[in-house]
């Protein structure tokens, strides 16, 4: 018997919205501050899963440009109508403090990959926002409200208004159809309709380890909603770290065959509660009762394990984890920080048979950085990359980068010091606070490519180096990188940890980087006999 084996996306892939279109599965999940916007993977049989494409490819859908730690795309909702498919997002500019500046936005396209529209405006009231298509036509935003008003509820409820298809806007009253439950938090609300109810699905709990999925329904979409007597009906076992955490922010799909599932968010913790990958996409399988309530089979918790559909077997050709950079376009797994690719700062084309970066802003910068990435997806890993770069100034730095946010991250970078001329060192920031691990930074004696390499064992890394004709060393302690996480800052963030090249170029030159490859190996499978279930340490 197939098995779905949690979670389904690994390392950062929060927010999942689940949907069918014929024999075709989709999951849409959050970005954030990077860039392409939006991560749509695919699947014929909810067990093996691909990267499709990115709906946001262009600045006049997604403008980043100085967007916050954690803000940019938040809860895409994926449907699918009328031969269309629909893309709802918010854009946060801002989060901290009493208010949210949430821009609610929509895009269509006919084919899955694009073209994909620019953008129609929606709302700002609030954030998390999805559309619902009724059977008689019509459609409905829905989205949680933002009160940030002293003394009230925050999370004030999910509203709900009309979007006319003509008109390309929302229109008619606004009415705030659910409060929540106790839990609190109320929020990511999807609509769904079945034996003549509507089911409202939202996460309460907070993104964190109460996170839950409550469930109410009504005959009537506009309400009132009555709760699920047995709610939550899906929330994490917190006394059993083994198991997957944070479960929470759910959206439902039903095959062909008439077999229900849920997509959800959850997180493994790798030691005290951090969580190195960032929040992850789940599937469990559930039922129906005969009194019309949805639960997930074997009970509220989230599995790892779970029976898969009846459906063919499907797996997908993977895309190659080495990139040489001989292709003309990058491969799907890149990211960039908050601005689109293009040959003002990147390139695979100035320098034939190297990846160019031009040299932007420092790593704290939430503007210009230069900086190309991949998720980290696995507790054990390996990557390695081999860069050309000269600087003639201390402001000029390159090399590999393990990233969370202008806060976290560790750097072995490539530098130039008055005295050692090329040199070799490692930055730490974290929370915040600039440190250089090194007493000294490592002369560089070969003015031919340096090779570089990072190795991940849970929340520990140890760098390595290795000049032209030398041999590899290793350089600088070993590093905890468990600060790499949404889980160790005093401030509630939400995206992962990222590994990749950068370039900066603190004098204005825009000194160029060449990278020749990026090698990233997954060692957890070959280590744990082909599972990376879980990496849980409490020591």
């Amino acid at each position: 018997m197939n098995k779905i084996v949690n979670p389904v996306l690994r390392g950062y892939h929060p927010d999942p919205c689940i949907i069918r279109v014929e024999d075709d599965y989709y999951i849409a999940v959050s970005t954030f501050e990077w860039f392409p916007g939006v991560q749509i993977y695919h699947s014929k049989d909810m067990v093996n899963w691909r990267l499709l494409t990115y709906p946001l490819t262009r600045s006049s859908q997604l403008n980043m440009i100085g967007n916050v730690n954690s803000g940019g795309v938040w809860a895409p909702a994926l449907s699918y109508s009328d031969g269309l498919f629909y893309l709802i997002y918010t854009d946060v500019k801002s989060r901290m403090g009493a208010f949210k500046d949430t821009h609610n936005y929509m895009i269509t396209a006919e084919n899955i990959e694009g073209p994909w529209s620019e953008p129609i405006y929606l709302n700002s009231s609030g954030f998390d926002p999805s559309l619902f298509h009724d059977e008689d036509g019509t459609k409905w935003l829905v989205n949680m409200i933002w009160d940030h008003r002293k003394g009230k509820n925050s999370f004030a409820g999910i509203v709900m208004q009309e979007y006319s298809v003509e008109e390309k806007r929302l229109v008619g009253p606004v009415k705030n159809i659910f409060k929540g439950t106790s839990i609190g938090l109320t929020e990511a609300p999807h609509l769904y309709k079945r034996n003549g109810y509507y089911y409202l699905v939202t996460a309460e709990g907070g993104t964190w380890y109460t996170h839950s999925v409550t469930v109410a329904r009504s005959k009537s979409l506009q309400g009132p909603y009555e709760v699920d007597p047995m709610n939550p009906i899906l929330t994490s076992n917190q006394n059993d770290m083994s198991q997957l955490q944070k479960a929470g922010h759910a959206s439902f799909v039903e095959t062909q065959n008439g077999e229900w599932y849920m997509a959800h968010l959850c997180g493994r913790p790798v030691v005290d509660k951090k969580c190195i990958l960032g929040r992850e996409t789940a599937i469990q399988k559930c039922y129906w009762t005969e009194d019309n309530w949805i639960r997930v089979e074997s009970g509220p918790h989230p599995k790892i394990e779970v029976e898969a559909p009846d459906l063919e077997h499907h797996p997908f050709e993977i895309e190659n984890n080495y990139d040489d950079f001989q292709e003309n376009s990058l491969k799907k797994y890149w990211n960039s920080l908050r601005r689109e690719f293009n040959k003002d700062w990147i390139s695979l084309e100035e320098r034939k048979g190297y990846l160019t970066i031009k040299g932007g802003e420092s790593m704290q910068s939430t503007h210009h950085q230069s900086l190309l990435a991949r998720r980290l997806e696995s507790f054990q890993v390996e990557v390695e990359t081999e860069i050309e770069f000269n600087p003639e100034h201390f402001q000029q730095m390159a090399g590999l980068i393990i990233y969370y946010d202008t806060e976290d991250y560790v750097y072995l970078r490539i530098t130039h010091h008055e005295e050692l001329g090329k040199c070799l060192g490692i930055i730490e920031s974290k929370h915040g606070s600039y440190d250089e691990l090194l007493e000294k930074d490592v002369p560089l004696t070969s003015p031919e490519g340096t090779k570089l390499k990072a190795k991940i064992d849970k929340q520990w890394l140890q760098f390595y180096y290795k000049e032209a004709n030398g041999e590899w060393q290793e350089i600088g302690p070993k590093v905890d990188i468990s600060h790499l996480s949404d889980d160790d800052a005093d401030y509630i963030r939400f995206t992962g940890t990222f590994i990749g090249m950068c370039v900066q170029d603190l004098s204005g030159q825009r000194k160029a980087g060449y990278f020749k490859y990026f090698d990233y190996t997954n060692l957890s499978l070959s280590e744990n006999n082909g599972k990376d279930y879980f990496a849980v340490s409490q020591n």
